[in-house]
């Protein structure tokens, strides 16, 4: 069977980088430190410590600024060198390079002079990275804590193996921003949750990776709080990067990544009131609203289809005619005109977008139905700004098709074979080089 799950991963192995609507929740780095910590009043003052915590796992103490006054005073308060990161969704930051003075998104800085220049290139500025779009991601806000003076980087992580249906352990004595390129040090150790953390384990940890016996029980208690976090916070991926030993011979952990399970949004509502998205998540988040399915593609052709096997073929038709898709927008079989109406905004102010194809096959769905919607988004926005092919097959075409031509609407065109249909649109479409 054909979801939009399959689609994805088909997208994500063979195609440009997506973002499907079936997604996990991300958080970006300030707010993973306060959930370590669980903290229940953010750092967003410099004096503040109204917080409680539960899962006390161990972070440096950081604030989030918004400008750069904000980072002088932060770092003056610190009173010593301190890390200034870009918070973006975004993995490989240390890396990645700011389009304002070239430097990367995570910085060390000594003093608060120092911090208000670099804040001053960093804020309002985009940062590029290997996990980014082409253009980078604007940059808004900063998260500073006072520099860790570092022995060695490790890497521990807790995920889902979905081959085997079990929670897996990964941990790793080369952390840092190089664990991709050291897999061959990457440790997999299958555990359940309900027995959790256990001796051996803790004792298969220690003989890898070296820890002394004092050291291991520091070990030992962030795991088993990082399991309790897992469990209770309905998380899918719990990732410390690194966790560091400092020269004093504390283990601090200095980035983290979560993921979490979409469907636990009931369960965990104050978690996923954190969220926050991009322009382009915007856009997903508002068709799903909808009840419309949504997947971004990196084209310049807008498509609306009904069902995910029409829309893999429709991509396929357009791609072997040399066009390229900017999206999926699946109408499903119950959309009310003012659902479909709304998709058509948010597909025009999509300023990727150089035309659109409309292809339905009506089942559920009926095509005056959808003639309807075009017609009255059409009116809304004053006019189609750009070429739209519109394919009408199945339950009242002739109908919609009708209405569609009675409209005389400009930049409209009615193509009722599906090859040629897609290859109209791409006709009618700028090339992507």
């Amino acid at each position: 069977m054909i979801t939009w799950r399959s689609i994805a991963r088909t997208f994500q192995r063979h195609h440009a980088p997506l973002r499907a609507q079936v997604r996990q929740l991300s958080l970006l780095e300030h707010h993973s430190h306060n959930l370590l910590k669980e903290v229940r009043t953010p750092f967003t003052q410099p004096n503040s410590n109204a917080y409680t915590t539960q899962f006390k796992i161990p972070v440096p103490p950081g604030f989030v600024v918004t400008t750069p006054e904000k980072a002088k005073e932060v770092v003056s308060v610190l009173n010593g060198p301190s890390m200034i990161k870009a918070q973006v969704l975004a993995g490989g930051r240390g890396k990645g390079k700011f389009n304002s003075d070239g430097e990367s998104g995570v910085r060390l800085v000594e003093s608060p002079n120092e911090a208000f220049r670099n804040a001053t290139n960093m804020l309002g500025y985009y940062l590029t990275t290997a996990q980014t779009p082409q253009d980078g991601l604007r940059v808004d806000k900063l998260y500073i804590y006072k520099a860790v003076s570092i022995a060695q980087e490790f890497y521990f992580a807790m995920t889902f193996d979905r081959q085997r249906a079990a929670p897996v352990l990964l941990i790793s004595s080369a952390g840092g921003t190089n664990i991709e390129a050291n897999m061959d040090n990457l440790h997999k150790l299958y555990f359940g949750l309900s027995t959790g953390i256990t001796d051996e384990i803790d004792a298969y940890i220690q003989a890898e990776l070296g820890f002394s016996d004092t050291e291991m029980k520091d070990i030992h208690r962030i795991l088993v709080q990082m399991l309790k976090l897992f469990k209770e916070k309905d998380a899918t991926l719990l990732e410390l990067n690194p966790l560091v030993r400092s020269d004093e011979g504390e283990f601090i952990c200095l980035d983290a990544k979560f993921g979490f399970d979409d469907s636990a949004r009931y369960r965990q509502k104050e978690l996923f009131g954190l969220e926050e998205r991009s322009p382009e998540q915007e856009e997903e988040h508002q068709l799903a609203e909808l009840g419309l399915n949504y997947v971004r593609l990196e084209g310049n052709i807008g498509n609306i289809v009904n069902g995910a096997g029409l829309a893999m073929a429709t991509n396929d038709l357009i791609s072997l005619h040399g066009g390229k898709c900017a999206n999926f927008l699946d109408v499903g079989g119950s959309t009310t005109k003012e659902a479909l109406s709304r998709a058509f905004r948010i597909l025009k102010n999509d300023q990727r977008i150089k035309s659109i194809l409309i292809n339905i096959y009506g089942g559920i769905v009926r095509c005056d139905m959808i003639a309807e919607a075009i017609v009255a988004a059409a009116a809304e926005m004053g006019g189609f700004k750009c070429p739209v092919v519109v394919r009408l097959q199945g339950t009242n075409s002739e109908k919609g098709l009708k209405l569609i031509e009675q409209s005389e609407l400009d930049n409209l065109v009615v193509e009722p074979e599906f090859e040629k249909a897609a290859q109209r649109v791409v006709k009618e479409t700028p090339r992507v080089e």
